[in-house]
């Protein structure tokens, strides 16, 4: 059998495949009413056809834990029942196609309050219909554009931490499996994780065992209350991009901090890293080769006892076969070829001779 169809188990959940969805954000919930922030047939449909395609497991979009922590007025959310109800015929559709249904938890900090990315995705008035004044680590703005945030107090501080655990009991309920913190592509973890976007005196800056407080508390929060039995994982930006240009002075997180901080996120309950870069400091040079994202993936792996999920122009079999047959990843996590080829994971297993999943209703057509 080929690696990248070998189940994978992770506490006493086994994913049947090494071929994982990463969150991918629709702008497509209500942005008003009764159903603001809940999944409607766009994110059934979505997600729906990438389970019947044999993927192994599915990551919702970034999915808020508050209002204020959309990235847009158009995204998911998990801080009421009412979402908690539409998840469900989301999450039991992937059960039914032994897919496993995880969630994102996420909340966007000074990134929030910005429009959907084919109206220009830019930044929205506070004082917009739709729009709210963000919250961060420190009062900077993401760049010119964006609303000056409000410094987070340490009650909201507090109060956002309560917020996540919150939404991960939501998450459980509504029938999620894994649940993955975003602490990465500069929204609010990752905002107070890097020096470039954290500007703080007090225990939540400067230092980095301070830097990564606020990061510790939340997991330590959502471990306390997601089950012992099912996985926890953290997605992270393994550098911002700064440190590696020698023309670019400013400071920001490194792959040495990213190494540095995975045993920590280990011994506190994560049980796998998802690794990403980017996206905390605007204008930073991203090189995209071949391997892009990879290396970071495997250099976590390799020095620390972390698993990790690769990410990041991810789209032949062979290439995802290659990376996880050389031990750079435990899985690979793919996006856009998801949405081109919602059935990847079956042509790749044909491809590579794996066994997979059919639905029943395709067994004569494939």
């Amino acid at each position: 059998m080929t690696t990248l169809f070998q189940p994978y188990t992770l506490r006493s959940l086994t994913i049947p495949n090494r071929v994982w969805m990463a969150p991918m954000c629709q702008y497509s919930a209500a942005a008003t009413g009764p159903d603001t922030g809940a999944p409607n047939d766009w994110h059934f449909t979505h997600l729906a056809a990438r389970a019947a395609g044999g993927t192994g497991l599915i990551l919702t979009e970034a999915t808020a834990v508050s209002p204020e922590g959309r990235i847009s007025p158009y995204d998911l959310g998990i801080w009421n029942e009412q979402q908690v109800t539409a998840f469900r015929r989301i999450t039991a559709f992937l059960k039914e196609q032994q897919t496993v249904p995880g969630i994102q938890l996420a909340h966007a900090g000074r990134k929030a309050s910005t429009e959907r990315t084919w109206v220009g995705g830019g930044p929205i008035a506070a004082d917009d219909e739709f729009g709210w004044t963000p919250s961060a680590p420190s009062p900077l703005p993401f760049n010119e554009d964006h609303t000056v945030p409000d410094q987070l107090t340490h009650a909201e501080i507090a109060e956002t931490v309560q917020q996540f655990a919150d939404a991960a009991r939501r998450a459980l309920d509504a029938g999620f499996q894994v649940a993955e913190i975003h602490g990465a592509h500069g929204y609010l973890i990752n905002q107070f994780l890097s020096p470039y976007s954290n500007h703080r005196t007090d225990e939540y800056g400067g230092s980095f065992e301070n830097r990564t407080r606020f990061a510790l508390e939340v997991v330590d929060a959502v471990r306390a209350v997601w089950p012992e039995e099912l996985p926890l994982f953290f997605r992270i930006s393994a550098t911002d991009w700064l440190s590696e240009n020698p023309e670019d002075d400013r400071q920001g997180w490194t792959s040495d901090d990213t190494v540095r901080f995975a045993p920590q996120l280990q011994a506190h309950g994560i049980d796998l890293l998802d690794v990403s870069t980017g996206g905390n400091a605007p204008g930073a040079r991203i090189p995209v080769g071949p391997d892009y994202q990879v290396p970071f993936a495997d250099r976590v792996k390799a020095e620390t006892q972390l698993p990790t999920a690769a990410v990041g122009l991810i789209t032949d079999p062979e290439q995802a076969e290659k990376i996880l047959a050389n031990d750079k990843a435990d899985a690979v996590l793919l996006g856009r070829e998801l949405l081109r080829n919602p059935s990847w994971a079956r042509h790749a297993a044909r491809q590579l001779g794996g066994d997979i999943q059919v639905p029943r209703q395709y067994h004569r057509s494939v």
